[in-house]
């Protein structure tokens, strides 16, 4: 299925799905975005002017993605994991996922395959829809694969990761200036002509996102407020973005947001905060105690092309409770319940057979509509390899 506004940049079908112990990161300021002078100001004209129109924004640090590195072996299994010699993809080097590309990738599934998608042609495929740019040969993706492998974390594990994300640092800040930039066509064009990469200017912060299932099998969507900064009146599910100062915080580290740095972070809890933060997503905006949440587990990334390819993480996560429990919660107001106005569920099979011709995807926001994607194609709540524990409270405390 095609949508301009969404596309997969990878997925755990093979897993159906990864827990946090097969995720690593690699944090390095090489993977921060590059700036000049002329950006720097242009950023801070952005900001200044959104400000004064929306006094309520807060430019806050995010990690930005650059690229992961996913193991291809056929054979590994969730509960018992294995890693073959990993491949690594770059944000300049993803291919949007075309229709029968979807169709190819499930029957590769069925065959205990995981694919992974390049970044460039994405990117090339939103900046041709904004206007002309540099085309190359699609010979960039197969040198991209033969880069060397990320370096092995630090941090002892019980089992060997499957997947590493290479992040950065970025802000808030950045991303309004950057990917929501009236110029960040010329953005995309000069990284292209200058790094070889269109992404490379741009903040492109990691956000996160939950496929919420109920204990009677319904999936919670939102619906957002008119104040929100992005996609106002629109579903969504429960999603915000993993938080750099909460890593410090957990460290010992008093900082404000503009003083916060990679070699402040240990590899392990932002690992952990990548995970947790979506369930305490779920528990701001849905009202739903920690405690009744089980284990989140990874789909994929999607990206997001009406903000020029913004990725985000969407995990899916079970729930105890029934939709009429979650609905008298969700009413009773959660610390962001201003972020959204009502609250709306489907069922799973519902979820399943959403495509374009259903009248309900037009009002899904960008999103939403990625991790709809992600849990067709990875479909995490089918038979798997090991029972979902839920995640005492404390284990995700912010």
């Amino acid at each position: 299925m095609m949508d301009s506004e969404v596309s997969l940049l990878l997925h755990c079908a093979a897993w159906r799905g990864l827990l946090e112990s097969q995720v690593q990161v690699e944090l390095s300021e090489r993977f921060n975005r590059q700036t000049d002078p002329a950006l720097e100001r242009l950023i801070d004209e952005v900001w200044t002017e959104r400000v004064s129109k929306e006094p309520w924004l807060f430019n806050g640090s995010k990690f930005r993605l650059h690229s992961f590195c996913l193991a291809s072996s056929p054979s590994v299994s969730p509960k018992h994991p294995s890693c073959s010699q990993p491949t690594l993809i770059s944000f300049s080097d993803c291919a949007e996922e075309q229709e029968g590309e979807l169709q190819h990738s499930r029957q590769t599934v069925k065959e205990n395959l995981c694919i992974t998608d390049g970044l460039h042609d994405a990117a090339q495929s939103s900046l041709d829809r904004n206007g002309p740019v540099k085309t190359e040969s699609v010979d960039r993706v197969s040198e991209s694969i033969t880069a060397e492998p990320s370096s092995k974390n630090t941090d002892d594990q019980d089992t060997t990761p499957l997947l590493t994300l290479r992040l950065g640092l970025t802000c808030y800040k950045d991303y309004l200036g950057t990917n929501w930039s009236c110029q960040v066509a010329e953005l995309r064009q000069r990284g292209e002509e200058e790094f070889s990469d269109p992404l490379v200017l741009l903040a492109q912060p990691l956000g996160v996102g939950g496929i919420l299932c109920t204990d009677n099998g319904q999936v919670v969507f939102i619906r957002r407020s008119q104040r929100v900064a992005e996609a106002g009146g629109l579903l969504d599910i429960p999603g915000g973005h993993p938080e750099p100062k909460v890593v410090c915080e957990r460290l010992g580290h008093a900082v404000c947001e503009e003083q916060i740095s990679v070699d402040m972070m240990q590899q392990r809890l932002v690992v952990s905060e990548l995970f947790s933060s979506v369930c305490a997503e779920i528990r701001d905006e849905v009202n739903i105690p920690l405690s009744s949440l089980g284990e989140p587990v990874l789909m994929g990334v999607a990206l997001n092309h009406t903000s020029a390819g913004r990725p985000s993480a969407e995990f899916y996560v079970s729930c105890s409770l029934t939709s009429d429990e979650v609905r008298k919660l969700y009413w009773k107001g959660g610390a962001e319940a201003h972020e959204s106005t009502d609250i709306v569920f489907l069922s799973r099979t519902e979820v399943l057979q959403l495509d374009r011709s259903s009248p309900l995807w037009s009002e899904l926001c960008p999103s939403a509509k990625g991790a709809v994607l992600l849990y067709q194609t990875v479909k995490p709540d089918g038979e798997r390899g090991h029972d979902t524990q839920l995640v005492a409270s404390g284990n995700v405390s912010r």
